[in-house]
């Protein structure tokens, strides 16, 4: 992390100051100890998180007992502050990653951000010794998400991917079955035709306002290239995938989820139609193709699997089918809990309460997790797959894949996508 450690401009801001300069009364709160299936303080797993934005707070508001929050950090410091203020927390507040990774206190680490600045603070969280929970995407590009699995297997640490429908009951017992054969032989998958992320042009100077007090612009930006700030701007395909790897990610993961397929990618992809949101197919080395054709209205979060004894549409926290009794004969089978229930109910969109858990535990067991790195990898990398293809924009023409290289064959400019330049200070550090 050498190539890191020089640029800690930051404003901390803790309690920890405080309560040695000051004599207090030995008042010892009742979360101190341990309640019912409420561990207590010195049992539970200390998390510090990057990144405080939305989806930040819903994971932090699900935030299962058996982890404790200790600092929260995020490039706008005043954004940290205000969700501190707002949930009346007393965690430490930092305008980066880098004391969260330093400190020695912190097991753990919840990182967000969004899909071009994750890689860089999750391989240095797994250096210092930490696990991580991340959220998808995952990563920007192929040849980095390897990078952070080479990483995290080198540290040995406990990596789950935010593809929070690998711990809902419903997936599990949907993917299960379609992956032990209750379909028959699978014919055909279809997926929705997620867009691709939009061509915009260079940010001009002259857009260029004052960056925010509290607004550490650079660390903001990570590997992407510098340019002046610009009040909501927003990049084009070389810093987000779209919806492909957006919620594409959820249903590219059911899909390699229910076929088997977690440990291996297609060997070939064809662009049907052209354009960033050109239809795509995709061939397994058995034959078995999965089509991006389905409207944005069909199952966002996972697929239709065409067997010879049906169909099944998986969606995240749902299935059906068609004939209707598969359906009914798979309900028999799903087992959640009363408060599983509750929370799915309230939250079906959102939940990632169970994935959390099942992190935690994997962090006491050392257990792979639901979404381990190896899955969350392969998963993002196949939506990777299907924009290059759009990318290279060969109607028709098949782009070759060996999945063991994670390289396209014999096709230098579809290789060229599976890495791209990163800006100085930000490169991946060397396994």
């Amino acid at each position: 992390m050498k190539n890191s450690f020089n640029r800690r401009q930051f404003v901390v801001r803790g309690t920890a100051a405080l309560a040695s300069t000051f004599a207090l009364p030995m008042y010892i709160p009742r979360t101190v100890f341990a309640q019912g299936d409420r561990p207590g303080a010195n049992e539970r797993i200390i998390v510090g998180a990057i990144g405080c934005g939305f989806r930040a707070r819903l994971l932090l508001d699900q935030l299962p007992a058996a982890a404790q929050l200790a600092a929260v950090a995020d490039c706008n410091i005043d954004q940290a502050f205000a969700f501190r203020k707002e949930r009346h927390g007393t965690w430490d507040i930092y305008g980066g990653h880098y004391p969260i990774v330093d400190r020695q206190d912190i097991d753990a680490v919840l990182m967000t951000g969004q899909e071009f600045q994750r890689a860089f603070p999750c391989i240095q969280a797994v250096q210092s010794g930490k696990d991580v929970y991340a959220e998808k995407p995952l990563t920007l590009y192929i040849q980095e998400g390897r990078a952070m699995v080479e990483h995290v297997r080198k540290c040995q640490a406990v990596f789950q991917v935010g593809s929070q429908q690998r711990s809902m009951e419903m997936n599990r017992v949907a993917c299960e079955f379609v992956r032990n054969g209750g379909l028959g032989k699978i014919t055909k998958v279809l997926a929705v035709n997620y867009p691709g992320s939009e061509e915009t042009p260079e940010i001009e100077a002259e857009g260029a306002g004052s960056i925010p007090p509290g607004f550490n612009w650079d660390l903001h930006l990570n590997q992407s290239v510098w340019r002046p700030y610009v009040p909501n701007a927003i990049a084009g395909r070389n810093y987000f995938g779209g919806e492909m790897t957006n919620w594409g990610a959820h249903g590219v993961d059911q899909i390699q989820w229910a076929l088997g397929k977690d440990d291996t990618l297609p060997t070939e992809f064809k662009l049907v139609s052209p354009g960033k949101d050109g239809q795509v197919v995709a061939t397994y080395a058995d034959g078995t193709q999965v089509s991006f054709e389905l409207p944005t209205t069909g199952p966002m979060g996972g697929a239709i699997f065409i067997g010879e004894k049906g169909k099944l549409e998986i969606n995240r926290n749902k299935f059906t089918s068609n004939p209707p009794d598969i359906r009914e004969e798979l309900l028999k089978k799903v087992n959640e809990s009363e408060e599983e229930v509750k929370w799915s109910d309230q939250t079906a969109l959102w939940q990632a309460r169970w994935h959390m858990q099942n992190w935690l535990d994997c962090i006491q067991s050392r257990k792979r997790p639901n979404a381990d790195i190896e899955i969350g990898h392969r998963s993002i990398a196949f939506c990777h797959l299907a924009n290059i293809t759009r990318y290279v924009g060969r109607v028709d023409e098949p782009l070759r894949f060996d999945p063991k290289s994670e390289r396209f064959i014999d096709n230098d400019e579809a290789n060229a996508w599976n890495d791209r330049p990163r800006r100085a200070g930000y490169e991946l550090p060397p396994v």
